[in-house]
C-alpha cells in the first residue's frame, strides 16, 4: 500500500509484462554525461578552450532537457553529473579564452 501512496506502484509494461525500457531517456542521460565530461576536460586545457566552450554550451541544455524527461533515479543522477560537468567545463573554457580563436 505505501507504494501506491507514493505513486511508484504502477509501471508501464510491454505485452509480456516486463517493464518498458527507457531508451530515449537512457540515451540522453549517457549523452549528457559524455558531453559534460568532454566539456570539463577540454575546458580545463587552454589549448582546447573553444571546443570546450561549445561542448559546455551544448551539454548544459541537453542535460536540462534530459533531466526534464527522465524516468528513473539513475537517469537523474547521470543528468545532474553531466549538468555540473558541462557548467564547470564552460566556466573553465570561458576563463581560458572562451569563444575566441
Amino acid at each position: 500500500m505505501p507504494e501506491q501512496a507514493a505513486g511508484t506502484g504502477r509501471q508501464a509494461v510491454d505485452r509480456e509484462g516486463r517493464p518498458e525500457p527507457h531508451r530515449l531517456q537512457d540515451g540522453l542521460a549517457v549523452a549528457s554525461i559524455t558531453v559534460g565530461v568532454a566539456a570539463l576536460i577540454m575546458g580545463w586545457l587552454e589549448a582546447t578552450h573553444l571546443p570546450g566552450a561549445i561542448a559546455g554550451l551544448v551539454g548544459l541544455p541537453l542535460a536540462l532537457y534530459s533531466q526534464m524527461i527522465s524516468a528513473t533515479t539513475n537517469e537523474r543522477w547521470l543528468n545532474v553529473v553531466g549538468m555540473v560537468a558541462s557548467f564547470l567545463g564552460l566556466s573553465f573554457a570561458l576563463k581560458n579564452g572562451g569563444f575566441s580563436l
